[in-house]
């Protein structure tokens, strides 16, 4: 590791001489100057890591200098020495983006510990987060390779997306790649869980906990307590995106109970949606509410009764409600809906839905600039978390805090970056997803897919008796062979849902207290 370089500006420079002697002993390197403008002439000729300024000098005063030193360099920490405690003096240098404070006289430990904190605090961080990944990571691939059940795999994408975001704060490139290939080998036996045992969960009760029955199992009972609840589902949200939104709303938040539930195959807007506002399965809706399920190759917007579903769902628990329903696809409308929470606490259940996430999701196949911002996942999580810090969801998360509703947010699906191309052939009644297709006359390796053969048996519909799913798994997408490599190319690296992998199937379903 390069010296690190320490720059003390102090009128009695002399009288630090010792100091400087020990920091030299430890391997720093020490420059110093007796007034502001022998150190500016010295920060402008060598890369320093951290100035101790001298707060009360002849001439100019390290408080007057510190404005003009913060904004030419602003990435070098400073911090103040001083023999005053002042308020007013600690309150100025805060201002003006002091690093730290010392208070004269100073002793040996608390200049190292100074030093480590501003300099060397992310290499010990980094060094420290390294070997804790490291010793962690025999258990991690142990667990993959023997769970056997939801919760196991639930705590393994727990795992993982922990090491994730801790890895790339340390910005270690190396164990990046290993926690990578611990995923992709993750979501491949988690592929291979799923297509085991998928189908006999529905003529099951030893099921995960699916998201066709959180209406009755967790937000009916809220309505049966005679609470107020607030129903936020952000379309296309994954765990790791949650768990970004969680830190930057912590401080104000009152998290009650914080769950992953197992969304549906197709893990799809259309089925994953309307089955959870509806209480049942997507065969169920089609076959008992006809008017209110469009199939695949029927026209119009697949997701257009959504409100009609959630009535009808509290309709035959035999309760009366005020429902307020509202889809949120952009700022101005949120704002006409959302201004005024007061108005909304009139109703006994507001439902509301946020679109971003999916939008987003979308937009990276089509639009260029959006592929180079969300490039990869962290981009994809930092997106997500800059649009929420200054969202209307936010805003009304805050808003609703001592009101004493219950808030219930969840999403319907998460999304997967898809990296490898398979060959289906279909005909034009084939689905255009490229996660499943649906189908009566498809082509495909059965060794690369996770297929449906008796759709009513998983609670879907079945527009003709031959009719078939079949499901990528991990991080595969279907590409059909005409243009094969055109699409392939406009395809990859791209995020999508509808298929089988932990950030699909795995989703947060969060209780809050308002």
């Amino acid at each position: 590791m390069d010296k690190i370089n320490i720059l003390w500006i102090d009128d009695e420079i002399d009288l630090l001489k010792v100091h400087i002697y020990l920091l030299e002993e430890k391997g720093f390197h020490v420059f110093n100057a007796n007034n502001v403008n022998d150190g500016e002439e010295i920060i402008a000729h060598n890369n320093i890591d951290l100035v101790f300024l001298d707060e009360n000098m002849p001439g100019i005063s390290g408080l007057e200098f510190l404005p003009s030193m913060k904004k030419k360099y602003p990435h070098v920490p400073v911090v103040m020495v001083t023999k005053r405690e002042e308020e007013d003096i600690m309150e100025e240098a805060i201002g003006n983006n002091i690093d730290g404070f010392l208070i004269k006289p100073v002793n040996p430990n608390q200049i190292l510990l100074t030093i480590k904190k501003l300099v060397q605090g992310k290499q010990i961080i980094s060094e420290k987060t390294s070997m804790q990944y490291q010793t962690s990571f025999n258990k991690l691939s142990s667990n993959i390779s023997i769970a056997k059940n939801f919760d196991d795999w639930v705590e393994i994408y727990k795992e993982i997306v922990y090491w994730e975001k801790k890895l790339e704060l340390v910005a270690n490139e190396q164990l990046l790649e290993i926690i990578k290939e611990q995923k992709k080998e993750a979501n491949k036996l988690f592929a291979k869980y799923i297509s085991k045992n998928y189908v006999d969960w529905f003529s099951s009760d030893d099921h995960p906990p699916f998201i066709y029955e959180m209406m009755k199992e967790k937000v009916l009972p809220l309505i049966r307590d005679e609470q107020k609840v607030f129903l936020i589902v952000i379309d296309n949200l994954r765990y790791d995106q949650w768990k970004e939104l969680k830190a930057s709303a912590n401080e104000y938040l009152n998290i009650k109970e914080e769950n992953i539930i197992m969304t549906i195959l197709p893990s799809v807007t259309q089925y994953a949606r309307n089955s959870f506002f509806s209480g049942y399965l997507p065969l169920k809706i089609a076959e008992r509410y006809p008017e209110l399920w469009r199939d695949e190759e029927d026209e119009g917007n697949k997701n257009d009764f959504e409100f009609q579903l959630v009535k009808e769902f509290f309709n035959r628990q035999r309760v009366n409600l005020k429902i307020n329903f509202e889809k949120i696809f952009n700022d101005e409308y949120a704002y006409n809906k959302l201004k005024n929470v007061k108005a909304l606490l009139n109703y006994d259940l507001n439902v509301f839905i946020f679109n971003f996430v999916d939008i987003v999701s979308h937009a990276k196949t089509n639009i260029q600039m959006i592929k180079d911002i969300a490039r990869d996942n962290k981009s994809y999580r930092n997106l997500v978390k800059l649009w929420f810090e200054d969202s209307y969801l936010q805003y009304l998360l805050k808003e609703l805090q001592g009101s004493g509703v219950k808030i219930v947010l969840t999403t319907d699906h998460g999304s997967v970056m898809v990296e490898n191309p398979i060959k289906v052939v279909g005909d034009k009644t084939s689905s255009t997803n490229i996660r499943y297709k649906q189908g009566k006359n498809l082509n495909y390796n059965p060794k690369e897919v996770f297929m449906i053969n008796d759709p009513k048996n998983v609670g879907l519909p079945q527009q003709n008796f031959t009719t078939k799913y079949i499901f990528s798994k991990s991080y595969d997408y279907m590409v059909y062979p005409k243009n094969f490599h055109e699409y392939v190319k406009y395809f990859k690296n791209t995020f999508q849902h509808g298929g089988i992998s932990m950030e699909e199937l795995l989703i947060p379903f969060v209780i809050i207290d308002g």
